[in-house]
């Protein structure tokens, strides 16, 4: 213990006394942990990922916050747990802004520490207020938040409205042409997905029958903006290129990007260079291309100089999910693919396969190459990088993310003492033990074909000897179910983490 303890001390003194380093965040949606050939996928070949596992840590036991993405981010930004606010769920793609200007974020800690900061892609996090107009300026969002710059997918592909958002304006809009968003009804004279099949290119498999743009059916409704829609073929390009020019923009001073793709969520439409590549339909082919988006961003650091000093990490927002809700052979080409790797359920649930997702973390001039089994959550990156920045939290800031950057950097191989995991119900982890409140809810999720991992018992799990969740110990083990279940109580009712 005194020898950790000593080398804890070392580590922070490091840190304080160097040049922060820039920070770019690659935020991949659904990208689960056994869709990287570095974590085990054998039926696809990521390189340019493996390649900053090889330089780099690659992370065995991280996790996002939730088995689903709004809450994901939510807390990835705010160092808050998501259940513990309301209207942190799933959002509409007209959802006002759920993140409150004034509170301190990731990207606000960072840029009063000096970083400028910037994000690019899929947000998904509501924009201004419940009574935006499209047409004009769009706040508050990034820029009120934290955030110098954004670039950004308002909500995901497979919603309205299909428009990019640059700072407050979409982008290339017509105002002879106005928007309108509608959630609660179908726009008179607007074809949808449900009434003109006819018209799509790419068809639904449940929901996502409404709007249709570049021949996709989408949920929501929406009319005009017609030059300032997005071609999904080409949405890759577009977002890796505005998070280039950022990094380009920014070299000569400390820089944080957040760079939130969208590849591998539906509706997944790959670039042609991609279509066809992988064997395993347009879920396959857009790994790959997500993969190659990697790699450009990677080839920006070395080709400015900026590799050795920028602390890259790669990692996804929430576990993975096959069929979700359009027909893209996603099933029918499967094979012996198992996107959630060793671990069972996927997006949506109580079980691992929903939060346990990829890790990555290079910096070459302070990490040194390996693995860890360190246990670690998204929702401490604010804490963690403001220690690395040299900025203080104040009381009350960033309020469940710990100062895990000792583990983040591969000098402490335990991380956190426990982890709270937001399913359909909320689990706690402990050292290899795992408990699931009891669920009510359905064991299944019907369309999507993923065990949600709910029980009305509860459940228990040793990963270390059961990373399949197969043998629930809850009725051998009742000391333990006890004990967990009365410290997960203590911690949703404590309200905070931090002290």
């Amino acid at each position: 213990m005194l020898t950790r303890i000593l080398a804890l001390l070392l580590f922070a003194s490091y840190v304080h006394a160097a040049t922060p380093p820039n920070i770019v965040l690659i935020y991949a949606d659904d990208l689960g942990y056994g869709d990287v050939s570095c974590y085990g996928a054998t039926r696809i070949k990521t390189p340019h990922i493996d390649r900053l596992a090889e330089q780099g840590l690659r992370f065995t036991d991280a996790h996002s916050t939730s088995a689903t993405c709004t809450p994901s981010r939510y807390s990835l930004l705010t160092g808050e747990y998501a259940w513990r606010r309301k209207g942190t769920g799933i959002l509409r793609g007209n959802a006002p802004l759920i993140i409150e200007p004034g509170r301190a974020t990731l990207p606000s800690v960072l840029q009063r520490a000096g970083y400028k900061t910037g994000v690019v892609g899929k947000w998904h996090l509501g924009l201004g207020d419940p009574n935006l107009d499209w047409n004009g300026q769009i706040k508050p969002g990034p820029l009120e938040i934290g955030f110098d710059y954004c670039f950004l997918i308002p909500a995901t592909g497979d919603r309205v409205p299909c428009v990019y958002v640059e700072n407050h304006r979409v982008v290339g809009l017509d105002p002879a042409d106005p928007i309108t968003v509608e959630y609660d009804q179908p726009i008179p004279g607007e074809p949808t997905g449900k009434e003109n099949p006819e018209l799509l290119k790419l068809h639904p498999s449940h929901g996502h029958n409404q709007a249709i743009v570049n021949g996709i059916s989408r949920i929501g409704y929406m009319r005009g903006g017609k030059s300032a829609r997005w071609v999904d073929e080409d949405m890759a390009d577009v977002i890796t290129d505005k998070a280039i020019a950022f990094i380009e923009n920014n070299r000569s001073r400390p820089f944080f990007l957040y760079f939130a793709t969208h590849d591998i969520h539906v509706p997944r439409v790959p670039h042609p260079r991609f279509a066809g590549k992988s064997g395993m339909g347009p879920r396959g082919d857009v790994i790959l291309q997500f993969d190659a988006c990697v790699g450009r961003i990677a080839e920006t650091l070395d080709r400015l100089g900026l590799a050795d000093n920028t602390l890259l990490i790669v990692t996804s927002d929430n576990g993975p999910v096959v069929d979700d809700g359009y027909q893209d052979d996603a099933v029918e080409r499967l094979g012996d693919h198992r996107p959630a790797g060793p671990w069972r359920g996927g997006k949506y649930s109580n079980f691992e396969g929903g939060t346990r997702v990829p890790f990555v973390v290079r910096w070459p001039a302070r990490v040194k190459p390996g693995m860890s089994d360190a246990l670690v959550c998204q929702v401490d990156l604010g804490a963690s990088l403001a220690a690395l920045a040299g900025a203080k939290l104040g009381r009350g800031e960033l309020p469940d993310s710990l100062d895990q950057l000792a583990a983040l950097l591969g000098e402490d191989r335990a991380g956190r003492e426990y982890l709270i995991e937001q399913g359909y119900v909320l689990s706690l982890r402990q050292g290899p033990f795992k408990y699931i409140s009891p669920g009510n809810g359905p064991q299944r999720n019907q369309k999507t074909n993923t065990e949600l991992g709910n029980d009305p018992a509860g459940q228990l799990y040793h990963l270390a000897d059961d990373p399949g969740e197969q043998r629930n110990r809850v009725t051998e083990d009742e000391a333990r179910v006890r004990d967990m279940a009365r410290r997960l109580e203590q911690l949703r009712s404590a309200g905070r983490s931090r002290p």
